[in-house]
């Protein structure tokens, strides 16, 4: 079992009931390596992380040395059939429109060998009128308005369970990990920069009402709202 710093606690707590010592994983969307980091921690006997980010990839190298970092989309993962014996997508849907999800939903279905398990860790979908709810709305039409779709979907939990239900995935357990969710001041701060990001694609008439909206939103720091759960499911035998 490799010693892992920084494994959040929200990992920890996915992974504690899921047969990962021994296990060759995955995790789907690596973003900075949270998920790696937990598979490590846990024992995984391989850990194979995937990301199509060339700057998510370095980091998760530096951070996890001991997982085989594979730069590629989640739609064509570059693992054979029934490859894997744990998938971990640790905040991975929230940032996939629905057609992606459903490709994608395919493609872990396909590396995962009969038995695997699955577990997604996601956010219920932002309550009705909290600021971080109206803040990622503002995110949104900045990416509809620069690339045409969305750059947030909040998948609701039984929306997730039905997906993979329809691919041979078995429901076997729901924990919540966060509730109410801590929207920090700085990732207040990071959703606005990255609308400013957005903004710089999008014309001034359009984008500067839209990111005065952001500002405001964001000025007042911290909510915590809404709720971080955990799906672990089964493949078909």
């Amino acid at each position: 079992m490799a010693d892992v710093d920084g494994v959040p606690d929200t990992v920890r707590t996915a992974l504690a009931d899921v047969p990962v010592e021994g296990a060759v994983t995955l995790e789907a969307g690596a973003g900075v390596g949270n998920g790696t980091a937990g598979l490590l921690d846990a024992g995984a006997d391989a850990v194979h992380a995937v990301t199509d980010d060339p700057d998510h990839a370095a980091t998760v190298r530096e951070r996890c040395p001991a997982a085989t970092v594979l730069t590629a989309d989640l739609a064509s993962v570059p693992l054979p059939d029934d490859a894997v014996d744990v998938v971990l997508a640790h905040g991975l849907f929230n940032v996939l429109s629905n057609a992606a999800a459903v490709r994608i939903a395919a493609e872990l279905t396909r590396v995962a060998a009969p038995g695997a398990w699955l577990v997604v860790d996601d956010y219920d979908p932002l309550p009705a009128g909290s600021r971080i709810r109206r803040l990622y709305a503002v995110e949104n039409a900045l990416a509809e308005l620069a690339d045409g779709r969305p750059a947030y979907v909040f998948h609701p939990e039984a929306g997730l369970r039905r997906l993979f239900a329809g691919h041979g995935w078995t429901h076997e357990r729901t924990t919540t990990l966060l509730e109410p969710v801590p929207w920090t001041g700085d990732h207040m701060d990071a959703r606005l920069a990255a609308a400013r990001r957005m903004g710089e694609d999008v014309p001034d008439e359009l984008a500067e009402p839209l990111l005065s909206r952001a500002e405001r939103l964001a000025a007042d720091g911290e909510e915590r709202v809404g709720r971080m759960y955990s799906l672990a499911m089964r493949h078909a035998q």
